[in-house]
């Protein structure tokens, strides 16, 4: 008798195609936005500030460096949203690595005005990073870190996100000594936390 054959669903299989799908277009505006703040030279919050921190200090490559510091909140994030979020997330974060090395090399930016840039570039990483909400999915980084802190020890979440993305952006305006890129900087974290704020909502995105 032969063994039965174990085939995915329809349901199965357009929900795939759906995350897919959602994966690549929101890490492709994240990538997008990053790319505009680098071209501005600003230092946005979270681990996208740190690197591109630490890219303007080494001269790595962006997207390696965006990788590679992420790598630790892999066991954080199993640890506190399980393995299919995880696995999720570790693709995003990957897919949004390569777009963010391919795309000077796609996109030549001769000038961008640095308001436009911490404007746009800011809402275009929200808008990313809600689709990536959306398939279940983060871009890693300090929200991981600050959800086990609130576990662990009782800091408020929130609070404890806004200092340390503060940190990273004074860190930024330190680094390059300019007051105006430190201005559009926390311009560029208004326009994320938007984005996030007006649109990240329960029931938001139930079908009519």
């Amino acid at each position: 008798m032969a063994a039965p054959r174990i085939t995915a669903s329809p349901s199965a299989w357009r929900r795939l195609q759906d995350d897919v799908q959602g994966l690549l277009t929101g890490t492709l505006f994240a990538a997008l936005g990053i790319y505009l703040m680098k071209c501005a030279g600003l230092v946005p919050g979270g681990l996208v500030g740190l690197a591109l921190l630490l890219h303007y200090a080494s001269g790595l490559d962006l997207g390696a460096v965006f990788f590679a510091i992420n790598a630790p909140f892999y066991l954080l994030a199993w640890t506190r949203m399980g393995r299919a979020f995880t696995f999720r997330t570790a693709i995003a974060v990957s897919l949004l690595s390569l777009l963010t090395w391919w795309l000077p090399q796609a996109v030549t930016l001769q000038q961008i005005d640095g308001a436009l840039a911490a404007v746009l570039g800011g809402l275009l990483c929200g808008a990313g990073m809600l689709i990536i909400f959306r398939h279940g999915a983060s871009l890693g980084g300090l929200n991981v870190l600050v959800l086990r802190l609130q576990d662990r020890l009782g800091w408020p979440a929130g609070k404890t996100q806004m200092v340390l993305d503060a940190l990273i952006v004074l860190g930024g305006g330190w680094y390059v000594g300019d007051a105006r890129r430190l201005a559009l900087s926390v311009l560029a974290v208004v326009a994320v936390n938007l984005a996030l704020v007006y649109n990240h909502r329960p029931g938001r995105y139930q079908p009519v």
